[in-house]
């Protein structure tokens, strides 16, 4: 932070929100977006490009989401503020994003004068989490599948076989069968597709 300006890197895939969600901020006297990146995997070069005092991640990005880029960052840039943002108040995303280092947690449509005090906020060592999806983080409770269970659902997603996931995992045909049977089981639905749909609804994968 130079001159008691807070500089800003935004990272949003959506060219018309990211843009807004600037100019938004731009209006602010202490606040300066300096960098803006549309892809996950480009968070980490920039914040070391442009030195930046807090991050906002969009969850839903190409090359990494940004809980990934929020890892990453935390990772390699501990002194870095970051804001996960996301459209989707699944719970489990906050829980994986305050796992990967994040310091808040909101919604995207919050009123752009609680995402300049957010930014306020986690520089002042606070942290700051949407009351609505605390609560409905701690209603849900504890993500129930294994690293590699949500790996192999992950892959399952596109319809794949359980031979191509198998060979695409480094897995046998077997060991893939017996993840997806225990994710179905402590999910409690019928077949891998519901399953798929059920933790991505959740915000478990």
């Amino acid at each position: 932070m130079t001159g008691g300006t807070i500089k800003v890197l935004l990272a949003e895939d959506q060219s018309m929100v990211r843009e807004a969600l600037a100019a938004l901020l731009g209006l602010e006297d202490d606040i300066e977006v300096v960098a803006q990146v549309a892809r996950g995997d480009e968070v980490l070069a920039a914040a070391r490009a442009h030195d930046v005092d807090v991050a906002l991640l969009d969850i839903e990005m190409p090359g990494a989401t940004g809980i990934e880029a929020a890892a990453q960052l935390h990772r390699h840039l501990p002194r870095l503020k970051l804001v996960v943002l996301t459209t989707f108040g699944r719970p489990g995303y906050l829980r994986s994003a305050m796992e990967a280092g994040a310091d808040a947690f909101l919604v995207k449509d919050a009123p752009a004068a609680q995402l300049a005090e957010a930014v306020r906020k986690v520089l002042a060592g606070e942290r700051v989490i949407d009351p609505t999806l605390a609560a409905a983080a701690l209603a849900e409770g504890a993500n129930p599948l294994t690293e590699r269970e949500r790996e192999v659902l992950r892959a399952a997603a596109d319809g794949s076989t359980n031979a191509e996931l198998a060979a695409a995992l480094h897995l046998s045909p077997g060991t893939v069968r017996n993840y997806l049977s225990t994710a179905i089981q402590k999910l409690a639905v019928r077949n891998r597709a519901e399953a798929v749909r059920t933790a991505r609804e959740k915000g478990w994968l």
